[in-house]
């Protein structure tokens, strides 16, 4: 039977009874609420749950599960001509998620950001044959092994000729963007790099339910590797959380008032 932690949305296999643990949730860059850590079978999730699409143009959408669970992060789409790569990933896989994929040719790839997105990705590659690939980094957070698992090593990986992960480390050792290199240049920055309230600055955090802070050098090396970039919109982890114009500049004038204010 697969579980799921209703606090982070990550998956278990489970034999009978409920975990009597998060591993992910017992880190300090999550939380175990105040309520104690409960649980939701993956089918129950399906049944309660379903999935909401947004085309942010012709070859980009993202999906959420609605009503809200877990984290509530987003996942992404993109369509390439050399097959359809999805970012991240979300715990809900419903029939009706499923038929519009296999509508749209499935899905050549699976990328993931960091372990709080891995979820239920082990079902996502199952159904569509699609492999997963995570940072080796991170390979200790994960909860339930899968013959579709890729652990990938050094600071970029080519998907396509045109999509790349980069690793960035901050948040995790692990932590990745994606970048697409199609007209101007788009980053999905998952939280890696994450987009303020005002969609005009972005930030860094090593923890974000505890607000603890990254070090300076931390955030000067990611805003470094992302010099060499070329983008100028960027899609953050949650809804709204999109800079359409000027992403790298916006970037780089982050950076350095975050590192101005830890000084």
């Amino acid at each position: 039977m697969i579980t799921l932690c209703k606090a982070c949305g990550t998956s278990y296999e489970t034999t009978g009874s409920y975990p009597e643990h998060c591993n992910i949730c017992e880190d300090e860059r999550q939380y175990i609420p105040s309520t104690g850590q409960k649980w939701i079978d993956f089918n129950a999730l399906c049944a309660s749950h379903t999935n909401t699409w947004k085309q942010h143009d012709n070859s980009l959408f993202s999906i959420r599960t609605v009503p809200d669970f877990a984290i509530n992060q987003r996942a992404f789409i993109l369509r390439t001509p050399e097959g359809n790569i999805l970012w991240d990933c979300i715990a809900t896989l419903d029939d009706a998620t499923k038929m519009l994929i296999t509508s749209i040719g499935g899905l050549k790839a699976i990328a993931i950001s960091h372990p709080h997105y891995y979820t239920t990705m082990q079902d996502w590659a199952e159904e569509f044959s699609a492999p997963i690939y995570l940072h080796a980094s991170d390979s200790k957070w994960v909860m339930r092994d899968s013959p579709w698992i890729n652990f990938w090593e050094g600071d970029t990986l080519a998907l396509t000729r045109d999509v790349h992960v980069i690793r960035l480390g901050g948040h995790f050792a692990g932590g990745c963007v994606l970048h697409w290199a199609r007209g101007e240049g788009v980053v999905l920055s998952a939280d890696i790099i994450q987009v303020t309230p005002g969609a005009h600055a972005v930030s860094f955090m090593w923890s974000y339910p505890n607000l603890l802070p990254l070090p300076a050098t931390t955030v000067s090396d990611i805003i470094r590797r992302l010099d060499r970039v070329k983008f100028k919109r960027l899609y953050g982890a949650f809804e709204g959380k999109d800079i359409f114009e000027n992403a790298d500049d916006i970037l780089r004038c982050s950076g350095k008032k975050y590192i101005s204010c830890l000084r």
